[in-house]
């Protein structure tokens, strides 16, 4: 028996707040009178009380943490504690596959000594158990005393005392259990609700009435503006009026029963937000929402990428023999011109010409619409690309016609298509001009709507558009000009526009015309973030980048031809960018790597030392920005996030 002040069992953590924890709990545990252990999955002692070891006459050694259960077994069963045991290894291994399939259970048994004890088990949700053993010796020998003093009390009476003396320890162990129970279910609802906190989306149940029971704390997030904290509040005090406006219709199905999935568009933010209502068997609702906005901005983009592909594929062909007529037609007037004509006849061969010509003018804005013309969003001043526009405007307007910009859009850059961008804003001032004629003025204002829109209007004082416009506007070859005008000026905007996953609208104001551009907003990121795969077949070049990516706080693998790039590609997930040299080692080129990167859904960008006329560079250049070498760090980072590579 150990003395009384002997050095408690030490924590398995060194972690000095866990020693202090531990050590309060084993002080605890040596208060109580009955014997405990706990060993964990592995079968090991996490920690025991000192009667534990009192009680079986356990050595130190098995009652430290990390103690073998197997041991503690052997060591009982050879000092007699299970009485006589004729094969000890066989006794402890079978006692080793109960322990594994750990069962909860209630027990009472007489010891080697003559004591009686009883022992429950249960099991921890983390694997392992929990077992105490209790000394009921002196209740057992009352039991007895009983027995012995009662004999005028009937069998059935004493067998009543025993049965109830019994029950009432069971009815303990099962309120341990009880209290276990209880316990994991804490855990569990701990966890649920950390899970539906990580979520994107917004977790609610209302009650009949359409107050919240129940939210994480995601409202303020897919809808700005509205609290985070909502229990016990009425759905529409939460939502505000317009939003509740909004989804009443379906929330009002959903209490009668019918399960709901639709969106709208959040007036407070201009979000996008798709809402799932779901009924409860008690009349409640329960909701699930998220903000869709960029899904829907790339919904709307990929459709306008399949029309782009509809017309290529209608076009093409059509465009082909009209470009052959042509082609026929000027050079059969090139033959005319040589012969002796009149000066009438000379005249019709010219404008023949001029409008063969236009036609081949007109082809070549068809092939600009309809084929591949993909963005390339990068980080953007909007305040400088519209001061820039007027000054490129200015001077293409009448003396009498006057340009204002009005720029109310927040500091930082956003992510744009700047060259595609100005030339369709220079398209709607041109467009303006045009409709205020000698005298008028032109506005351009560009603001945002919401968190989730830049809108970019230009007005102007003209007419405005007549009704016939407003419908046809933006279909490719409709015109106000006459033979002036191709009528693709707008159906290029509009192309520009949707191909972001935005929005073009044409209206008329009381002095005139406007068209508004809405563009997704994208704040441009500060610094770029990500694994990225470096394909150089020059070591010591394939070094030195590697140093500026690694400065950056960038994580590196490297290639030194296209193949070991395809193989690390294949084998890693989270690669953010390839960037590559664009003549490697062996046959295959930089160029071989577009698929590859497309496929793992990294950023593609190329470094190279090649002229700018160079035919593998200006291939390289259609497919994706090219740095030219030799490159600082902080123009390697620019190019990074998106900036336009030199």
């Amino acid at each position: 028996m150990r003395p009384q002040d002997e050095e408690e069992p030490r924590p398995v953590s060194p972690d000095r707040t866990e020693q202090k924890t531990n050590a309060l709990a084993t002080a605890g545990l040596n208060l109580i009178a009955q014997a405990l252990s706990i060993y964990d999955a592995d079968l090991r002692l996490a920690l025991s009380n000192r009667r534990f070891q009192v009680m079986f006459d356990l050595p130190d050694a098995l009652v430290a943490p990390g103690a073998r259960f197997e041991d503690t077994i052997r060591h009982l069963a050879t000092t007699g504690e299970y009485g006589p045991v004729e094969d000890i290894e066989r006794f402890v291994a079978v006692r080793v596959e109960q322990a594994r399939a750990f069962a909860p259970h209630y027990m009472e048994r007489t010891r080697s000594n003559g004591r009686t004890i009883s022992v429950e088990g249960a099991p921890l949700p983390q694997g392992g158990w929990v077992t105490v053993y209790t000394d009921i010796t002196p209740v057992k020998e009352t039991e007895l005393l009983l027995r012995a003093r009662s004999e005028e009390l009937s069998e059935r009476l004493v067998a009543h005392t025993e049965e109830l003396s019994q029950t009432n320890r069971k009815l303990a162990a099962t309120n341990a259990a009880l209290e276990e129970a209880q316990r994991e279910l804490t855990e569990i609802e701990a966890r649920t609700r950390l899970t539906t906190e990580m979520m994107p989306a917004h977790i609610a149940h209302v009650d009949r009435t359409g107050h919240y029971t129940y939210s994480n704390q995601r409202l303020s997030r897919v809808l700005p503006g509205r609290p985070s904290t909502i229990l016990g509040m009425h759905i529409s005090d939460a939502l505000g009026a317009s939003a509740f406006a909004a989804i009443e219709p379906h929330l009002a199905r959903a209490f009668a029963g019918a399960e709901s999935l639709f969106e709208f568009t959040d007036a407070l933010s201009e979000r996008r937000i798709r809402v799932a209502f779901t009924p409860d068997e008690f009349g409640g609702v329960y909701i699930l929402s998220m903000d869709i906005t960029e899904e829907t901005q790339a919904r709307v983009a990929l459709q306008q990428e399949r029309r782009r592909a509809m017309a290529a594929q209608l076009t093409s062909g059509l465009a082909h023999d009209f470009s052959n007529l042509l082609t026929i037609i000027l050079a059969m007037q090139s033959k005319l011109e040589r012969q002796d004509l009149t000066p009438e006849a000379a005249g019709m061969v010219e404008a023949t010409k001029a409008a063969a010509r236009r036609g081949g003018r007109l082809l070549n804005r068809i092939a600009d619409m309809t084929g591949p013309a993909a963005l390339r969003p990068e980080p953007t001043d909007l305040h400088q690309l519209l001061q820039d526009l007027k000054i490129l405007a200015d001077p293409a307007l009448p003396q009498g016609v006057g340009l204002s910009v009005v720029d109310m859009m927040p500091g930082g850059r956003v992510m744009l298509d700047p060259g595609r961008l100005q030339d369709s804003l220079l398209n709607l001032v041109l467009n303006a001009r045009d409709a205020c004629g000698l005298n008028g003025q032109v506005a351009v204002s560009a603001h945002l709507a919401g968190d989730a829109w830049i809108e970019i209007s230009v007005t102007d004082t003209g007419p405005g558009f007549s009704p016939d416009a407003l419908a046809r506007a933006l279909h490719p070859f409709f015109t106000t000009k006459g033979g002036e005008g191709s009528g693709l000026g707008l159906p290029m905007v509009y192309d520009m526009v949707k191909s972001t996953g935005g929005r073009l609208d044409l209206s008329n104001t009381p002095t005139g015309a406007r068209v508004t551009m809405r563009l997704p907003h994208r704040p441009a990121p500060d610094r770029p973030e990500g694994l990225v795969l470096l394909v150089e077949d020059n070591a010591d070049l394939r070094t030195s980048v590697r140093e500026m990516l690694t400065e950056l706080g960038l994580a590196v693998i490297e290639a030194g031809a296209v193949a070991e790039a395809r193989a690390l590609a294949e084998s890693l997930s989270g690669i953010a960018f390839v960037l590559s040299d664009l003549r490697l080692a062996g046959e295959e080129t930089g160029l071989d790597l577009a698929e590859t990167a497309t496929a793992t859904g990294a950023r593609l960008l190329f470094m190279t030392s090649l002229p700018q006329d160079d035919p593998l560079r200006r291939a390289a250049a259609a497919r994706a920005p090219v740095l030219a070498k030799p490159f600082t760090r902080n123009r390697l980072a620019r190019a990074l996030i998106g900036e336009a590579a030199a």
